[in-house]
């Protein structure tokens, strides 16, 4: 993809910063072992120190082993991967990968929390590529280091390394089952120092002990019960609050600050300005939100936004990048000729990632050291931006990563920790800055908008013989990258840092199809603008990409009167994609015919509907299956029941993976039936629960999941493949039930009335 460079937010002010800054720290992570039964909840504390003191955080070579694991003189591993755990269980799954390639017992292995000095950069955690990307990461250098064990072991026998072998934690004579020597013998403590070659060989999937196990996941017991389990919860001495004071319109300007009015506020400390960026920090938290609240400021109000109602028509009026990705055959005369031509448009609006517990940081700027607690997906990428945002270099801001209250892609947990870096800055204490409510669901980055046309073909005997897919939507990622801009800081602060290069990503996801049409266009149109700041929401492009491809082959099934299920068969050429939908429809009960259930224009009310994806068009596979109650009275869609099978190559956890499913399905469901960002002509007006609500537990469906489990195969990961086909498969079993085609995501009582009234949507 080419580079689309795009200035963010305006010229303000910006108070002189600290430079030439170096960090001098000891980073303890608690970390503990895992199990296969229940007895391993309880985790083993263990303190890693940053090696050599380190004066700097920049990230270890990657290529070499000792980056990656330590081996201590008692024989438990420690392994330091680039990958963040982000609730879906990655620290479990990386340990069982590290366990069966040492030859360890899993309880044995640690994974510790992502710190920047100490861990290798791999990067953001994000698009399912922990277990994808991650995995063979650790996997490569637990068989080096394995081969080191060998050749260390072989010199001290006085033999070679293939009369050896390893098993529970040490090396001994394959001709003799008595003697061994452990690993902690033979290197605890001490550097491996080699390098990851990539050539040292790696075990056999069918040996596996922990990887395809459900091994408890570590994570879990602090959160059960009641430990110091997110960033939220932590508490460094001397630590203060802080809060930001919000813009009342996207786009102000601000203009004066009374100090006076806080000036009664009990336990002040400082009301901090740089630009358009405006905070508060006190002793107590209570103390700051007070401050915040109290606060006069005088803004100007930037440029207004267009109605709600007209955001689909306004997005097809933005300036845009257009690309085809998909050119086959001569979609447009294959449309001329064909004997049934069809058309539909699809939308999906702005949603929120909804992360249940606000987005929290802490920050502490000291003379020669700073320090910055963050629930990040990306250490390293946030290091740079916040480094650039204060003007020093990257690797004198030690980023240390906290699990959050939940994620879901890219939320304001970026934001806050330049917050706090700011706030910390001006009173030169540990600041903490949680945000409120309203400040998640105003301020975050946004899932951005999609609006798709699809036309479609058929031939007198109802086979696919066109399709014409065009999408419009702007950047689907503004991650921090290195670039202090795409920060909601860095938008406010004076001077402005450096406009970010962003390059156009996501929108385009699963916009082409794994279907083999004859004569197949697919167009993206890269909006270069955003009302509202846009930014990855799980699964990015995919959730709209497969709402409106698989609604519009669902739409040619019914017009060429087929099986839905069949219909898709008939265009899926790989097995593993085959071997999905027959998998889902066979749990679900599949009944084999055409869509709609005899009766559904009269009064049906109970339908089910089924959707397909090959995430990314290359990774795992899932297909869902979803079954609707419709109340035509109210309005109202009930889900009773989904069924989802899933391909994802190599199972690592079936338990985790399944979690992982569940979660999808049940966010998914969520954005399809109720979600959608609301907004006026100067901000988004979603500020609380009430204005932007989510499925509650008594609305949560049965969800039956099916693995196929591939062991030969490599491990792609699944932490948001099921999200993308739900919003398709119920709106497809609407349409099952009542004969109408919901084409508007969410789809409200108020969407669903207006299509009974109309006969479509």
């Amino acid at each position: 993809m080419s580079e689309h460079p795009t200035r963010h937010g305006m010229a303000v002010s910006r108070r002189a910063l600290l430079k030439g800054s170096g960090a001098l720290v000891i980073g303890f992570s608690l970390a503990g072992p895992v199990a296969r039964g229940a007895a391993a909840l309880a985790e083993r504390p263990r303190a890693v120190a940053r090696t050599a003191l380190q004066a700097t955080s920049a990230a270890p070579p990657a290529d070499q082993v000792d980056s990656w694991l330590t081996i201590a003189a008692d024989n438990s591993v420690t392994i330091r991967s680039g990958k963040v755990e982000l609730g879906t269980g990655i620290r479990t799954a990386l340990a069982q990968i590290a366990a069966d390639e040492l030859y360890v017992p899993v309880g044995q292995v640690a994974v510790v929390a992502v710190d920047a000095g100490i861990s290798p950069d791999e990067g953001t955690t994000s698009g399912s590529k922990t277990l994808q990307q991650g995995g063979p990461s650790v996997r490569n250098a637990c068989a080096e280091a394995r081969q080191a064990l060998l050749e260390l072991a072989a010199a001290r026998f006085g033999t070679t390394p293939d009369q050896l072998v390893t098993e529970n934690g040490a090396v001994r004579l394959a001709a003799d089952p008595a003697s061994g020597i452990t690993y902690g013998d033979l290197i605890g403590e001490r550097r491996f120092e080699r390098t990851v070659s990539g050539a040292a060989p790696t075990r056999d999937p069918s040996s596996y002990d922990a990887v395809g196990q459900s091994v408890p996941r570590v994570d879990l017991p602090a959160k059960v019960f009641g430990g110091a389990a997110y960033v939220q919860d932590l508490r460094l001495p001397g630590m203060l609050h802080g809060r930001v004071v919000r813009p009342p319109t996207v786009g102000a300007t601000l203009v004066a600050v009374d100090e006076a009015s806080v000036r009664d506020v009990p336990g002040l400390v400082r009301v901090v300005r740089n630009g358009n960026f405006l905070g508060v920090v006190a002793e107590r938290e209570e103390q700051a939100i007070q401050a915040a609240r109290q606060l006069r400021a005088t803004w100007e109000a930037g440029d207004p936004l267009p109605e709600q109602d007209a955001l689909f028509d306004f997005l097809r009026t933005v300036p845009a990048e257009d690309r085809v990705l998909v050119a086959q055959g001569d979609a447009d005369a294959a449309l001329a000729g064909a004997a049934r031509k069809l058309a539909a448009t699809y939308t999906l609006p702005y949603q929120l990632h909804g992360s249940i517990g606000p987005s929290c940081a802490v920050a502490d700027v000291q003379p020669g050291r700073i320090t910055v607690y963050s629930s990040t997906q990306g250490v390293y990428p946030l290091q740079a931006a916040l480094a650039q945002l204060i003007g020093v270099a990257p690797a004198d801001v030690h980023v240390v990563f906290r699990e959050g209250a939940g994620c879901y892609g890219h939320n304001g947990a970026d934001d806050v920790a330049a917050d706090a870096l700011l706030l910390s800055q001006a009173v030169g204490r540990p600041v903490r800055v949680q945000w409120m409510r309203a400040d998640e669901h105003l301020w975050e980055p946004k899932g951005p908008p999609i609006v798709a046309d699809v036309r479609g073909g058929l031939d007198a005997a109802g086979n696919v013989v066109a399709w014409d897919y065009e999408v419009w939507t702007p950047n689907h990622s503004a991650r921090p990258g290195g670039q202090a801009a795409n920060l909601l800081a860095g938008q406010l602060v004076d001077p402005p840092p450096p406009p970010p290069q962003n390059r156009f990503i996501g929108g385009d996801r699963n916009a082409p199809t794994n279907y083999t049409f004859p004569n197949n266009r697919v167009t993206i149109h890269w909006l270069h603008t955003s009302l509202l700041r846009p930014s990855a929401l799980r699964g990015l492009g995919s959730a709209g990409n497969v709402f409106a491809n698989e609604s519009f082959l669902d739409e040619l099934a019914a017009a060429a009167g087929q099986d839905p299920v069949a219909f898709r068969l008939r265009y899926l050429d790989d097995p593993r994609a085959r071997a999905v939908v027959e998998a889902a429809a066979a749990r679900a009960g599949w009944e084999r015919r055409p869509s709609p259930a005899p009766g559904a224009a009269a009064d049906g009310t109970r339908g089910r509907g089924i959707a397909f994806l090959q995430y990314e068009n290359q990774y795992a596979y899932a297909a869902t299956v979803a079954e609707v109650e419709v109340d035509r009275a109210s309005g109202e869609i009930r889900v009773p029941r989904v069924i989802v099978a899933h391909d994802c190559g190599l199972i690592v956890n079936p338990d985790g993976l399944r979690n992982q499913i569940e979660g999808n399905v049940v966010q998914s469901l969520s954005r399809a039936l109720l979600e959608q960002v609301t907004f006026d002509r100067g901000q988004a007006t979603s500020r609380d629960w009430a204005h932007y609500p989510i499925l509650r537990f008594s609305e949560i469906p049965a969800v039956e999941i099916v693995l196929l489990d591939r062991p030969d195969q490599p491990a792609w990961g699944a932490g948001e493949v099921a999200t993308a086909p739900t919003a398709a498969a119920v709106a497809n079993a609407v349409f099952d039930a009542t004969g109408v085609r919901l084409r508007q995501v969410p789809f409200t009582p108020e969407v669903v009335q207006a299509a009974l009234r109309a006969g479509t949507a």
